[in-house]
């Protein structure tokens, strides 16, 4: 058996959309909420660099 052939593990998701909250202890949702909006943040700030990246090629395309 080739160490090639086996698929590469996926990493447990932290979070997923509309699972149950109910098991989980207060701590653990803000822990939840914490990362999110961390998330969030991240996320943000990519869609700015990606808005000045698109404004600067429409910038420079738009020069005569």
């Amino acid at each position: 058996m080739a160490l090639f052939d086996e698929e590469p593990k996926k990493p447990a998701r932290l979070h997923e959309i509309g699972q149950d909250l109910s098991l989980l202890s207060v701590a653990e949702l803000n822990e939840r909420i914490t990362q999110l909006q961390d998330e969030i943040t991240r996320l943000e700030k990519e869609l700015a660099s990606k808005d000045a990246t698109k404004l600067a090629a429409e910038a420079v395309f738009r020069r005569e």
